[in-house]
């Protein structure tokens, strides 16, 4: 996911700020002519090239305009002030090359490739039939077998074509007050979300009545509805609204604990995937304010529909996750124990039912069609089978996203009765908009959800989440603390400021340049480890003189030093290449070279007399 993510939003192109990287010049000035006698003279007219970004990486510009200007560059930086001002530009075309980053958030590899540079990708600018090719290639081999794909798709991402110009990987981190706090609580995990269900204070007599309070710098959230966000402002919010299939361990294992799932299991040629349902999670709603069991269980009706309609493009407007679930052929029901026995478990010789059925109190002695017959206790179970377009271990990845959580058949049915191909965003109010969460005059939450949490209200200033009442009772994985609310605040240095003060008693993703500011205050907790997360520079391919010449676009790459990145940061960066560098160790390494820039804005320049 991009950390800062694509939104919908209004066309607010007019606050764009442009500023010159460099003093003007005269063309005579420009122009050297002091070469020898017959001697061509030398263009040393430095190249415009626009960067934009947003003012939260003000630091990282700084880096980049410099290295730029260094090399025969004239940066005009195009700065906006937040992500929806920021993608409006990008949308618009308003840039060369645009400051981005990606987080994998599945831990597996083609996540970190599909979505953003896939032609027809819920985030890709890029049509390439060579990147589409390799990407599809990857996907289907095992993990002996995709590493040499995936550095020929390095090599033509990034050296051969220069459609993005790698910066660095970060660290992940988050920094906690460990005397409101319990330590053992707070989990930091390479890919997956802050699972909110386990935080509890130091003194568990506050669990009832005291909030946890969070941050985010995001005040306006894309959609409650899982698929169609996957931004910075939601990923947290929607993976601790709504359960899924599977979770990641803090490792990036899949495992099916604290999931919708008991079990899976993998069938032999691995396209079919199984995994039996649990029966104690119902669906939570809001009642003046309050979070309220619906009485309603969430059960396979509910899994089919989810993931189906996470699949179709045109299941909603703005879809922004189907490609994750694009290999899913069809999701079913089974009601025969026969079934389960007759096939075996990928690469064993143990059956999918015998795999299902590990650690369970009671065996299968039945399975149902009726969610509300399914009962546990008595081997009454629901199981779902989930068939893929080609053989994809990689989807059970997709299944612990939060694109792949779990909404209410009934109640979205309910909810979006537009005609898609007609939505009027004047009028239509789908499932999940999040002015039906914020309070004023449009206030109506008609949330459904599943997950251990829902968002009962929210405003400018902060968003209030409520225990779901109904969310695995009695079991260790049932929400710890009442209430949850996550402050807005955009400025990291007052965001720290809150942590310290005991205004927030969590700060997620600690910039690296705060650290020992974190380590020196004794209340203090800090948290870090290698991320999947890696910035770049992405290039303008559909206009703009970096879409047609690939010159142009090699004399930017090569005049990125990662080593400057990597000293700014004290060593808390590491160096990239691609958006899978964090997962695949490919080999290839991106050095600075200013001969090689010189070459290739010559070779840009001739092709422009």
């Amino acid at each position: 996911m991009y950390t800062k993510r694509k939104w919908v939003v209004p066309a607010l192109l007019g606050v764009s700020l442009v500023m010159s990287g460099c003093s003007l010049k005269t063309k005579d000035d420009q122009t050297k002519t002091n070469n020898p006698p017959g001697q061509q003279a030398v263009d040393s007219t430095p190249v415009d090239i626009e960067l934009l970004a947003m003012s939260s990486g003000e630091t990282d510009v700084n880096i980049i305009r410099d290295q730029l200007t260094k090399n025969g560059f004239n940066v005009k930086l195009n700065m906006q002030p937040d992500y929806g001002t920021f993608k409006a530009q990008q949308d618009a075309g308003n840039f060369d090359i645009s400051l981005s980053s990606w987080t994998t958030v599945t831990g597996n590899p083609d996540y970190a490739v599909r979505s953003l540079f896939k032609t027809g990708g819920d985030y890709s600018i890029m049509s390439d039939p060579e990147i589409d090719q390799l990407v599809d290639k990857a996907s289907t081999q095992t993990e002996a077998q995709y590493t040499d794909t995936y550095k020929q798709l390095e090599q033509k991402l990034v050296f051969d074509k220069a459609y993005i110009a790698p910066l660095y990987i970060s660290v992940k981190s988050q920094a906690f007050n460990q005397d409101v706090l319990k330590k053992e609580s707070v989990r930091l995990s390479k890919s997956r979300s802050l699972p909110w269900e386990e935080l509890d204070f130091k003194d568990a007599a506050k669990r009832a009545k005291d909030p946890i309070i969070l941050q985010s710098t995001l005040p306006t959230l894309t959609s409650l509805d899982p698929i169609k966000g996957n931004d910075g402002s939601i990923n947290i919010i929607n993976t601790n609204m709504y359960v899924r299939l599977l979770n990641l361990t803090d490792d990036d294992k899949l495992t099916a604990e604290g999931s919708l799932s008991y079990n899976f299991a993998i069938a032999e040629g691995n396209t079919n995937y199984y995994f039996i349902l649990r029966d104690d999670i119902n669906f939570a709603q809001i009642k003046d304010k309050l979070a309220v069991d619906t009485g309603e269980r969430v059960g396979a009706d509910d899994v089919i529909f989810s993931l189906m309609r996470a699949k179709d493009k045109n299941s909603v407007p703005n879809h922004r996750t189907y490609t994750l679930h694009e290999h899913i052929k069809n999701v079913e029901l089974v009601t025969d124990p026969a079934v389960l026995e007759s096939i075996k478990i990928s690469g064993s010789s143990d059956t999918v039912k015998s795999g299902l059925e590990k650690g369970l109190g009671a065996k299968i002695s039945g399975l149902v069609s009726d969610k509300k017959q399914a009962n546990n206790k008595d081997g009454k179970y629901q199981v779902v089978k989930l068939t893929t377009t080609e053989p994809f271990p990689q989807v059970l990845n997709y299944l612990a996203h939060q694109s792949a959580g779990i909404v209410s058949k009934k109640q979205v049915e309910s909810i979006n009765t537009y005609d898609v191909a007609k939505f009027d965003v004047n009028k239509d109010i789908p499932y999940g908009d999040q002015n039906t969460v914020t309070e004023g005059a449009k206030y109506n939450n008609t949330l459904y959800t599943s997950g251990p949490y829902i968002l009962s209200i929210k405003n400018d200033y902060e968003a209030n989440f409520l225990k779901n009442p109904a969310y695995m009772p009695g079991t260790k994985h049932e929400p710890k603390v009442n209430n949850i609310k996550v402050r807005f605040i955009k400025d990291t240095d007052s965001t720290l400021a809150a942590l310290r003060s005991g205004e927030i008693h969590l700060f997620y993703s600690v910039p690296e340049t705060k650290y020992d500011i974190v380590k020196g205050d004794s209340k203090l907790s800090l948290q870090t480890m290698p991320s999947n997360a890696v910035s770049y520079l992405l290039f303008n391919t559909k206009n703009r003189e970096v879409a047609k010449s690939a010159d142009l676009r090699k004399a930017v790459l090569y005049s990125i030093n990662q080593d400057e990145f990597l000293a700014y940061y004290k060593n808390n960066k590491f160096k990239a290449v691609s958006t899978v560098s964090p997962i695949v160790k490919t080999g290839l390494e991106l050095k600075a070279d200013a001969g090689k820039v010189k070459e290739f804005l010559n070779a840009y320049k001739a092709s422009k007399k």
